[in-house]
């Protein structure tokens, strides 16, 4: 079973690109974390394919989506996208995403791949936000919970076509609330082990209830 995982920074987390199978193409977050458990547990079984890069927002993903998903023809297709289409529109140049277009984009890529690769099971992940040096940084928090609104719109795309869905934001706020934010996600964005770990669990509990 071939799964790609799809997405931005917190997907790739350094990976090295153009190498995949390679210790280091999995980078060192939740896809290796999830590559390690089902690896372990069924040797042989899985191909994983990590195609997160840096930065992306959805038109990204959307840009790439032949080449990095559709030329793959992955037996499952997991997307973890939002947290960039906000945090872009914080620069002097504004480049994210408005949420209506965000949704018109996602619901293509989303069509266009049932079409392409109709075969595919697709798992949407909830983007997410804590509080962080990044987050917090110039009292920007309050403009960062946006992702909250397009995490709503995700779990309802993944609604309407009958999609998996992988609830992060609920999970990452008790922990916070337990633990401190920063022990989850180091600044309010990208995960530390423990969050990393946490997003192959929840991800992992999704995966197993369809696979059976």
């Amino acid at each position: 079973m071939k799964i790609l995982f799809f997405g931005d920074s917190i997907t790739d987390m350094g990976r090295k690109h153009d190498s995949d199978g390679h210790i280091f193409s999995y980078g060192n977050g939740y896809v290796y974390l999830i590559a390690s458990k089902l690896f372990t547990e069924v040797p042989g079984t899985y191909e994983i394919i990590n195609r997160g890069i840096s930065g992306n927002r959805i038109v990204d993903l959307y840009a790439r989506i032949k080449s990095d998903v559709w030329n793959q023809t992955p037996d499952v297709l997991s997307i973890l996208i939002g947290v960039n289409d906000v945090w872009h529109d914080f620069a002097e140049n504004p480049n994210g995403v408005e949420i209506e277009r965000w949704e018109k984009i996602y619901r293509a890529l989303i069509e266009e791949t049932k079409e392409r690769l109709p075969n595919t099971r697709i798992i949407l992940c909830e983007p997410f936000v804590l509080h962080g040096t990044a987050t917090d940084y110039e009292d920007k928090y309050e403009k960062f919970t946006q992702v909250f609104e397009y995490a709503k719109v995700a779990r309802k795309i993944a609604a309407d076509y009958g999609l998996e869905f992988v609830s992060l934001q609920e999970e990452f706020d008790k922990k916070a609330e337990q633990y401190g934010a920063e022990y989850f996600l180091f600044d309010g964005v990208h995960p530390h082990v423990a969050g990393a770990t946490l997003i192959a669990d929840e991800w992992l509990k999704v995966f197993k209830n369809f696979e059976g």
